[in-house]
């Protein structure tokens, strides 16, 4: 019989510096539109877009997504990708976004 203390066991779980990693990365994740598997998983929790923009050039936009209003968000959103890469939110109710969406449909509808 030892009488002198004995170790504790270290308890397997996350070190206190991995948890500290994980809330920085969630810190310094950008809080406009994703892209990718990230970006699918975030939607289900919230609206991606927080700040819209009210114009953009027609013929820089390569890409339009129409995101429904759903339990992740009560709003629509509209996402712009345009030629140079970047991603914009788009404000549904502006005029000049009607008549791009308008446009895309006459073109689609015509072929």
């Amino acid at each position: 019989m030892s009488l002198l203390p004995s170790r504790a066991a270290p308890v397997p779980g996350p070190s206190g510096s991995l948890c500290a990693l994980l809330a920085l990365l969630l810190l310094l994740t950008p809080p406009g539109p994703l892209s990718g598997p990230v970006a699918a998983a975030l939607r289900e929790l919230r609206c991606s877009c927080l700040q819209t923009t009210q114009r953009v050039q027609p013929e820089m936009i390569s890409n339009l997504q129409v995101f429904a209003i759903g339990p992740q968000c009560s709003e629509v959103e509209v996402v712009a990708s345009l030629k140079n890469g970047t991603e914009v939110c788009l404000d549904p109710q502006a005029p000049f976004l009607k008549k791009v969406i308008q446009k895309i449909l006459d073109r689609y509808l015509s072929l």
